[in-house]
């Protein structure tokens, strides 16, 4: 217990240090405790644990080095944030036409479905079993991983779509060159997890320990982030 509280820690406030100075340095130090919210009910999302813990276990079974741990670990993640980035542009073509008081009435809906969801523990990954064959069937590789990486992204869809859709909304009205930063700002704190489950808590074991505790917290996580959308809904509504 004391292991994956010490990793959400790390996770909570290195993303409040980075969001803040980023934010703070583009004039945007308002958004703060928003970008938060929606950030971190994506990152902290349990959907994301249940995929990285299969590959934990997996790298486990092949009995790789620890080098090799950390190159086919950050293939995977960086795969992961380059999809979601390009997911991100793609969503903020498509938002540009949406007006914003219609993030709060999403923001609000995907909150509730993730709180009740999370609560009743449902899966809300498509083809689990497919993604877990997929992740075994690959081999520990940089280029293995990366694809796997790019592969899971779609898998991870149905978990992440809302908050992202919602933050999607809430920047498309601002500048090109903010579009571009805002998004790699939000898809870092989205990786995050997978980084200081893979380097700060030491070896394959204790990192799968550590992310199997976290995937087993699933109903309180859910319910946090479902929270936090909802909240991100009701100040859009009130604000637009």
């Amino acid at each position: 217990m004391k292991k994956d509280i010490e990793a959400l820690s790390a996770i909570l406030l290195m993303s409040f240090g980075i969001s803040s100075v980023a934010l703070y340095s583009l004039g945007f130090s308002w958004f703060i405790p928003q970008f938060l919210a929606l950030a971190l009910s994506d990152s902290i999302n349990p959907c994301t644990f249940v995929i990285y813990t299969m590959l934990l276990i997996a790298l486990s079974v092949k009995e790789v080095s620890k080098r090799q741990i950390y190159i086919v670990g950050m293939s995977f993640v960086a795969a992961i944030y380059i999809s979601y980035y390009l997911l991100g542009l793609g969503l903020v073509v498509f938002a540009t036409t949406i007006p914003t008081w219609v993030a709060g009435i999403l923001a609000i809906a995907f909150g509730l479905y993730t709180m009740i969801t999370g609560y009743m523990e449902r899966s809300r990954i498509g083809s689990k079993k497919e993604a877990r064959r997929k992740i075994f069937s690959r081999d520990a590789t940089l280029i293995g991983a990366f694809t796997l990486g790019v592969i899971v992204s779609f898998t991870l869809l149905p978990c992440s779509a809302g908050s992202y859709l919602v933050y999607a909304i809430l920047i498309s009205k601002t500048g090109r060159l903010l579009i571009f930063l805002l998004l790699a700002l939000y898809n870092l704190l989205f990786v995050l997890p997978l980084i200081v489950i893979l380097f700060v808590m030491g070896g394959i074991s204790e990192s799968k320990s550590v992310s199997q505790k976290l995937v087993q917290r699933s109903k309180e996580l859910s319910i946090a982030a479902g929270a936090a959308l909802v909240a991100i809904g009701i100040w859009v509504l009130l604000r637009y």
